[in-house]
């Protein structure tokens, strides 16, 4: 007859055993889980942190051997050419105005200085939009006093 010693050991043989494969297969729980609402929202994962391969600023800072010079938004990188189409030419005969490619990221303050120190002129208002292809487009209307079909000749629009 067995002993009461080998039965336990037996038992707890075959506890191990069961362990042992639910290790290697896994369990398998049945989700009880209610959804009490009527949306469902995608469990959260995981979100690197973002790593630049360029700084993406206007203001640049590079060195030059001992020193450090810092390249700002001056008025060529701000207005980048004059626009020339048909729609730019009624703007300059009918309404005083002026149109520009600019730099995406130059604000109307910036845009007005640029054209008054590149053209020596006075600004009334500046309007500007983002086309499609990215590049801001910028309608300086003029002061009374300057003409934009001169400044237009002066420039080599027309």
């Amino acid at each position: 007859m067995p002993s009461a010693k080998a039965a336990t050991g037996k038992a707890a043989v075959d506890t191990a055993a069961k362990a042992a494969k639910q290790a290697r297969v896994g369990v398998r729980v049945k989700s009880t889980l209610k959804h009490s609402k009527p949306h469902f929202y995608k469990p959260k994962t995981l979100k690197n942190a973002r790593e630049p391969k360029y700084k993406r600023s206007l203001n640049v800072s590079f060195k030059t051997g001992d020193q450090s010079f810092i390249r700002k938004n001056d008025e060529y990188r701000t207005i980048r050419a004059p626009l020339t189409s048909e729609s730019a030419m009624k703007k300059i005969e009918d309404d005083n105005t002026l149109v520009f490619l600019c730099d995406p990221k130059a604000s109307k303050p910036e845009i007005r200085a640029a054209v008054e120190k590149l053209y020596d002129i006075k600004t009334k208002k500046v309007n500007t939009l983002i086309r499609p292809d990215g590049v801001k487009k910028a309608y300086v209307k003029l002061t009374g006093d300057f003409d934009a079909l001169d400044v237009a000749n002066r420039i080599g629009v027309i």
